[in-house]
């Protein structure tokens, strides 16, 4: 299992290595430089040469790829910013756990609801039980998160005025950003989990398990779930992962100044050393993410950690 983990570690040496590269690439090859947006759009070409210069943004790619990559490798250095002449990790660690809040809480709820509906409909399966949750969750699949979003700031903020519609001031600004992610994703760990408890219940060892005489509940939550929540544990670390960068529509609806936020403005302000910092700190936490999500599996299930320990 140690082998495993710290091979698994070591391949994000490369993949950092790509990041950096293409998202460097991308950001030279996008129109546009810092200047021109930092600066008023009547300011001298002379003023917005100097400006780009004295950020270093003139200097050829290979060199300002090489320098990025050296001080990130052997100094932990992110760079400083474009936009804000600050160390970039200063604001990464004032808005990264803004992200992970909001993913934590918003996957949260939506295990909580998703995880008992789904493996209710699977034991009920064909009876009302099954019926309605899953016409709700494939309603719910299709609902944009902006659209859903922007319906409950509207009812809930503007016509009843129950909660907050923007900022992170108390637990109630939390709210409707965590129900935003919690409703579409809880639709989707519905339909996993029914999925998933269908095919387990039929299993051998389940039947068997009834056989003996085990009572229904036991043989469901003890036996059946085990297997059957795999698939669903899956799900919960790759959205996990994806939503800490990847909740840009809902940080930007809540006026929520989490990571996504921050890439999103420093793609608009051509802020390159920004975005590859960002992107880096993206692809490393998803990766250890999907680690523990292995390591867990382990935990679950002996064969798979047996697999791992060869």
């Amino acid at each position: 299992m140690i082998r495993y983990v710290i091979k698994r570690i070591l391949m994000l040496i490369p993949l950092v290595f790509c990041i950096t590269f293409v998202v460097y690439g991308l950001m030279s090859l996008a129109p546009g430089d810092p200047a021109t947006i930092m600066l008023p759009s009547n300011a001298p070409q002379e003023q917005k040469d100097a400006l780009n210069h004295e950020l270093g943004y003139d200097r050829p790619f290979l060199v300002k790829y090489v320098d990025y990559v050296g001080k990130m490798i052997f100094k932990l250095d992110f760079g400083t910013s474009y936009r804000t002449s600050q160390p970039i990790i200063n604001e990464i660690k004032v808005r990264l756990p803004i992200s992970i809040r909001l993913a934590f809480f918003g996957l949260s709820l939506a295990a909580v609801i998703g995880i008992p509906l789904g493996v209710l409909s699977a034991v009920k399966q064909y009876s009302l039980l099954d019926t309605i949750p899953s016409v709700i969750a494939l309603t719910l699949s299709a609902v944009p998160s902006f659209w859903l979003g922007m319906m409950m700031i509207y009812i809930l903020a503007y016509k009843l005025g129950w909660l907050p519609s923007f900022g992170m001031g108390s637990i109630k600004h939390w709210i409707l950003p965590t129900l935003t992610i919690a409703v579409v994703y809880a639709a989707e760990i519905l339909r996993y989990t029914r999925s998933s408890m269908l095919e387990t219940i039929r299993a051998d060892y389940v039947r068997t398990a009834r056989a003996k005489g085990v009572a229904e509940r036991k043989v469901i939550w003890k036996h059946a779930m085990k297997n059957g929540l795999l698939p669903v544990i899956t799900l919960l670390g790759s959205s996990f992962g994806a939503q800490i960068g990847g909740a840009i529509v809902t940080e930007n609806l809540y006026n929520l100044p989490g990571l996504g936020t921050l890439t999103l403005i420093s793609i608009n302000m051509r802020d390159t050393p920004t975005v590859v910092a960002t992107s880096v700190i993206f692809a490393i936490l998803y990766n250890i993410i999907l680690i523990l999500v292995d390591l867990m599996y382990a935990f679950i299930d002996p064969r798979i950690k047996a697999k791992y320990s060869r």
